[in-house]
């Protein structure tokens, strides 16, 4: 996961427009911006995690 000082600097990491797009002629609830951050958040702590556990300070595709 992200550290405390970490989670203090990075507020949201999706872009809202980014998303809108990739739903098409969707509408897209703010309640799926904000679960889609932390699952966001949530994966790239674990990939971090794994790269540490290996040795690695190079976060890497094989990671997720």
């Amino acid at each position: 996961m992200l550290g405390p000082s970490q989670k203090e600097v990075i507020e949201v990491l999706i872009v809202k427009n980014a998303v809108k797009e990739a739903a098409g002629d969707k509408n897209v609830s703010s309640d799926f911006y904000e679960k889609l951050d932390e699952e966001v958040k949530e994966l790239i702590g674990k990939a971090v995690d794994r790269a540490e556990a290996n040795g690695r300070k190079t976060v890497q595709a094989r990671d997720l």
